[in-house]
């Protein structure tokens, strides 16, 4: 791994947000190291994902500060890559694959210009490097759900953003797709320097493939290295003694 440098790639000051009366994230500090994995980890409904959705502007926060490559979310936007949820996309929508991942230059070029034959060869690089230059003419729509998710990566791989912002990457796609993609995450930040935030589910992946963790459930519990962060105690403190158990996959068997 590349070693970080002293500028977080994310981080988050006292950030609290709300849906109404109920808090979602509350008073939450966390810096998310650069050229890292790192990875928000905690029960459903527990913030993860407004927390990065706040952290981006994409939605209000109610207080706090936020920090995006040590700038101002909106000054660090075209050096930022979000992969949404999968359920937030409308896979009905008239789009071919190729133009899904095209949309990842646009930050670059502009939305009225047409891709230049550079822009199109990094557009052909993104789709071969997720495995998806086969299915370029296909409706996003027919594809599987791993295959999906590919597409989105390959966008924000396409974009050549600095920092890759992933909500639930893993969700609802086969053992071989989630192992691609984080060979893939490792790849680019070993080789390039990138830093990756994601949503994760599985303690134990967590465990073996990220470099940093935040356990969140509205509160940060605890955040650091796995090795360090993931003791029984924190995760039953993110969890509960009964969600943990009741977990499944989420709890490897050191955590019950």
């Amino acid at each position: 791994m590349t070693p970080a440098t002293d500028i977080p790639a994310l981080e988050v000051r006292h950030l609290t947000v709300s849906y109404g009366a109920r808090p979602a994230v509350w008073d939450v500090d966390a810096a998310f190291p650069a050229r890292a994995i790192s990875a928000v980890v905690g029960p459903n409904g527990s913030g993860k994902s407004t927390l990065l959705r706040a952290a981006l502007g994409l939605i209000p926060a109610d207080a706090g500060r936020v920090s995006v490559l040590g700038q101002p979310p909106r000054e660090a936007l075209r050096r930022v890559a979000y992969v949404p949820q999968r359920e937030s996309v409308d896979w009905d929508f008239p789009i071919t694959v190729r133009e899904v991942v095209e949309m990842g230059r646009y930050p670059a070029v502009g939305w009225l210009r047409r891709l230049g034959r550079a822009d199109r060869a990094i557009v052909d690089e993104s789709l071969e490097r997720v495995g998806m230059a086969a299915f370029s003419g296909r409706q996003i729509g027919q594809l599987s759900g791993g295959q999906r998710q590919r597409v989105f990566v390959a966008r924000a791989l396409a974009q050549r953003a600095e920092l890759l912002v992933l909500d639930e990457p893993f969700a609802g796609i086969d053992a071989r797709t989630e192992a691609a993609i984080l060979r893939l995450l490792a790849e680019l930040r070993d080789r390039e320097g990138r830093s990756v935030v994601l949503v994760h589910h599985d303690l134990a992946t967590v465990r073996s493939a990220v470099d940093w963790v935040l356990l969140l459930n509205v509160r940060a519990v605890a955040a650091g290295p796995p090795e360090t962060t993931m003791t029984p105690e924190a995760l039953r403190g993110a969890y509960g003694a009964a969600d943990l158990g009741a977990a499944g996959r989420e709890a490897p068997l050191w955590a019950r």
